[in-house]
């Protein structure tokens, strides 16, 4: 029988997006997840930060899996929206999100990450977001 670590695994080695990026899945309990990014020079902006775009794109599916940990096996989750607030700019070298369940409803998930330099351990980014249940890609009509 898979662990929850396994299923949300499995799911992220198959988001190619996130090899692109070099996200790390550090971490799995229902309703908490932490992933990293390390920093490269690829990935960052005309003032040498870590891009906004990949924060919040980490800082997504870290939202993205954390709802997955609560709801039922066998399906995935979408984003329906969400906010964000990039409170500083990346300096260190590698970045942590830390991903919560506020609230997992029927139809909707609630989630929130927070997202840290491991360097400085000062928070970046804060998100909030909201997911819903959805039929995995190979049931989806």
């Amino acid at each position: 029988m898979k662990t929850l670590y396994d299923q949300i695994r499995s799911s992220f080695v198959r988001q190619n997006f996130l090899a692109l990026l070099g996200a790390e899945l550090e971490s799995v309990e229902p309703g908490q997840v932490v992933i990293s990014c390390r920093r490269r020079e690829d990935l960052t902006q005309q003032q040498g930060f870590l891009h906004g775009g990949l924060v919040t794109s980490i800082a997504d599916v870290t939202c993205g899996y954390t709802a997955l940990t609560v709801i039922p096996e066998g399906q995935e989750v979408l984003t329906v929206e969400f906010k964000i607030n990039l409170l500083r700019p990346v300096t260190g070298r590698k970045i942590i999100a830390a991903g919560s369940v506020i609230k997992a409803g029927k139809s909707l998930v609630i989630t929130e990450a927070e997202v840290t330099d491991a360097d400085s351990g000062k928070i970046v980014a804060k998100m909030l977001a909201t997911m819903i249940p959805a039929a995995r890609k190979e049931e989806a009509v």
